[in-house]
Order: C-alpha cells, then sequence, then structure tokens
C-alpha cells in the first residue's frame, strides 16, 4: 500500500524571506546586491569571452569559490556554512507546520489503521550545509541541495574549493524522483530502475509541492502530470511576486497560491493541511474499495 504522503519544499523566497546566503554576506561584509549582480552576469561573460554555456542556476557556487580563492570569503568551509545556517530566519510558522502536518494523521485514528504518514522534504538549488546547520533540519525527512568541497588553504585551513554535487530547477526532477522510488530510503536502488507506479515509495498524486516561482515550473508541471498538488509562495506587499503566481496559476502550474505565512489559520496553513487530509482519505477510500473488490471476486462455496 502507498500509505505516504509528501510534502516537498524550495527553500529560498518559499521557507525564508530571501536568499539563504546573506548571513554569509553579513558576516564578511559583502555587498548582496552587488554580488548576486556579478552572478547574474557570468552567463553573458563566459559566452562572449570563451563561448562557454553555463548553468545559470548553479553558476553563483562558482563565485562563491572564486571570492573565498581571492579572499573575500576567507575561511568560508563547510562547518562555516553549517554554522551560518543556524542564522537562517524563516516565514511565520515554520518550522512549526510540518510537525502540526503530521499530527493531524496521528491524531486520526482511520488514517493510523492504514499506517499513513507524512513526510516532509527539501529540494533547493541553494547550499545542503546551511539548510542542514538551520533549525527545520530535524524537522524534515530528507534535503537535496548544492554541496561543495574543500581543501586545505596556505595555512593549513579548509576553504571551499571545488563543486560537488548541484541541483538546479530541472535536476530538481531527479530529486522528485528518488523520492518517488524510495531511493532516498533505499539508496541501492538506482533511480533509473523500472518500477511500476503502484510499486513506488511516494505515488505522484501523493505528492504535494511548494515553491515560490516560474524558476519551479519543471518541478510543478511533473507533480501535476502524475496527479499531484502544487502551491504557489509570494511575499505579502510584493506585487511583482504576486502576479508571477498568479500567472502560475492561470497557466495551470499550480493549483492555489498565497502569501508566505505558515500560521494557524491562514490561507497557506488551511490549503496544506487541507490538502493533506484529502490525501489521506483518497488513500483510505482506495483501500477499502480494493478490499470490497476482493472479497466480490473470491470463490461462492455451497452451504
Amino acid at each position: 500500500m502507498s500509505n505516504i504522503i509528501a510534502v516537498i519544499w524550495d527553500f529560498d523566497k518559499t521557507l525564508v524571506d530571501g536568499y539563504m546566503q546573506d548571513p554569509i554576506f553579513e558576516k564578511y561584509s559583502v555587498d548582496a546586491k552587488e554580488f548576486w549582480e556579478e552572478v547574474n552576469s557570468l552567463p553573458d561573460k563566459y559566452w562572449n569571452e570563451q563561448k562557454v554555456k553555463v548553468n545559470k542556476d548553479t553558476i553563483y557556487l562558482n563565485h562563491f569559490i572564486n571570492k573565498t580563492k581571492e579572499g573575500i570569503f576567507k575561511g568560508l568551509n563547510n562547518d562555516l556554512l553549517f554554522e551560518l545556517g543556524k542564522e537562517l530566519k524563516f516565514y511565520k510558522g515554520i518550522p512549526e507546520i510540518f510537525e502540526k502536518t503530521k499530527e493531524i494523521i496521528k491524531q486520526n485514528s482511520t488514517f493510523q489503521e492504514y499506517n499513513i504518514k507524512v513526510e516532509h522534504y527539501i529540494v533547493s538549488t541553494g547550499m545542503k550545509n546551511m539548510i542542514e546547520g538551520s533549525t527545520i533540519k530535524k524537522h524534515v525527512d530528507g534535503i537535496w541541495g548544492c554541496e561543495l568541497i574543500q581543501s586545505l588553504d596556505e595555512n593549513g585551513n579548509f576553504e571551499i574549493s571545488e563543486i560537488g554535487y548541484t541541483i538546479d530547477n530541472t535536476s530538481k526532477t531527479r530529486a522528485i524522483f528518488e523520492i518517488n522510488k524510495g531511493i532516498n530510503k533505499n539508496p541501492e536502488y538506482d533511480v533509473n530502475a523500472k518500477i511500476k507506479e503502484g510499486n513506488r515509495r511516494v505515488l505522484f498524486k501523493n505528492m504535494i509541492y511548494i515553491a515560490d516561482g516560474p524558476s519551479d515550473v519543471p518541478a510543478f508541471s511533473l507533480i501535476k502530470k502524475g496527479g499531484g498538488s502544487t502551491f504557489a509562495i509570494y511575499p505579502k506587499s510584493d506585487l511583482k511576486a504576486f502576479q508571477q503566481v498568479e500567472k502560475l496559476r492561470e497557466d495551470n502550474r499550480v493549483d492555489m497560491y498565497a502569501e508566505a505565512d505558515y500560521s494557524e489559520g491562514t490561507t497557506t496553513y488551511m490549503w496544506i493541511t487541507n490538502k493533506i487530509e484529502e490525501l489521506a482519505q483518497n488513500i483510505v477510500n482506495e483501500e477499502k474499495s480494493k478490499l470490497e473488490a476482493s472479497i466480490s471476486d473470491s470463490p461462492k462455496h455451497l452451504t
């Protein structure tokens, strides 16, 4: 029985207001706006100078590494990224909603009878070490993010020096397939292995994907195609962000959107919790139907 409901979250601008790297800029007194402007100029720079294409979603990692080598982010390593992750400030209702959604299922005797569970995952193009250092780590069942290799500098101290693993807005779909097939729980399986949909650990129709904008269209599309649910977030009073998520709704990329406030009683909170209960009830109904069908198909004996 596929009895798991997976809520899959983007991170930047979805769970936190802004970018997770802000604590890095604050520590090193670096102008964030200037840094991101430089990052945004890199694809054109490398194409014009070398006719080399770069990944727009992850080129920022190279910029962090180069600035570290230049001494701008002197001493930036994975341990420091983890520590800076503790400074991340989340939207209202985070991380409380993670536990409340699980409690909703636990407190329903019918859902417990069918051993239904809610799992939360983060799939981000950001830095995994920072997410793991944040207060949200203990509330989620898995994290996908970019990982950096470190090496010793001239003084024998570790600094980030190479890219180890990346997630971009397209390869987020690979992470979703890993959740779908249970690769994260059974790493000996291959993500490309052929597994019948009904035998997969988390069915797409039992997934909810939550993110903030157009960059997540590949993930939104995958979830929607599989019969899952999608929800978009925008910061309060941000007209541009509102227009982006409204366009996503018009294009049928998302089922619903609301302001980035996950406090109990808000539209966001009610939509997410209601959707989870709806999915749980669907699982119960399907299992009851299967049982009834098996009983009606069993041989009738003479008495």
